[in-house]
């Protein structure tokens, strides 16, 4: 697996239209790889997503099987006279790295749901909802934290060290569907305690949570300052 970070240039109206929707970012993305290599199997699943650090600074990064080729990309959204277009490095030694106790610094873009179950009959799925609070975005990944591996200790205040960077819906088209698609997106940072490094290195090649294909679930670790 290798992580690729690319910054784009928020001047150019290629940038604006990716940025503007996660459904042209998901294509672009995937013309990075020829063929199939976009979709990898054996749980890990190429992911992106966007940091934005302020409205003139956009970061994506990039999770795959194989290193990609953005060119398009850079040609679309960066700055084509530049040599350093884009960073490419494996992804295999941070995983290898992770044992159980250490303290990571991470961020998530993730979009938190919930299933209602109503009198449905047995085996019918039940209706799908967003967390829309702060309060339970928060409390859906301290939940989550539990199954993938890591919890997320006390900070100074007492408080799980987390903070909710930001929260926003997305709304776009798909293409050929007839209603738009509408997301619930929250961004985590925070630090993390590793509990099963064996599950949190499945965690982080699968992601976490739903929309996946849209910028959501790749959870990414620095060191802990």
């Amino acid at each position: 697996m290798y992580l690729t970070r690319m910054r784009l240039n928020t001047a150019r109206r290629g940038a604006q239209k990716l940025l503007g929707s996660p459904q042209a970012m998901h294509a672009a993305v995937l013309h990075g790889f020829p063929g199939d290599e976009a979709a990898p199997g054996g749980g890990a699943r190429t992911m992106w997503r966007l940091d934005r650090n302020d409205r003139h600074d956009a970061l994506l990064y990039l999770l795959s099987a194989t290193e990609p080729d953005l060119t398009h990309l850079v040609e679309q959204a960066g700055w084509p006279t530049r040599s350093d277009g884009w960073e490419t490095r494996p992804y295999g030694p941070l995983l290898e790295r992770l044992e159980a106790g250490q303290h990571w610094a991470f961020r998530l873009t993730a979009n938190p749901t919930f299933t209602r179950h109503h009198h449905k009959k047995e085996g019918e799925r039940g209706e799908r909802f967003s967390h829309l609070t702060a309060t339970q975005q928060t409390e859906w990944l301290l939940r989550k934290a539990e199954r993938c591996g890591f919890t997320v200790p006390p900070g100074e205040t007492g408080e799980p060290n987390l903070v909710l960077r930001e929260r926003q819906q997305r709304r776009f088209h798909r293409a050929k569907a007839k209603a738009p698609v509408t997301l619930s997106m929250a961004t985590f940072e925070g630090v993390l305690e590793v509990k099963d490094p064996a599950v949190m290195r499945q965690v982080m090649l699968a992601g976490i949570g739903r929309a996946k294909a849209y910028g959501c679930g790749l959870l990414t670790l620095a060191s802990a300052r």
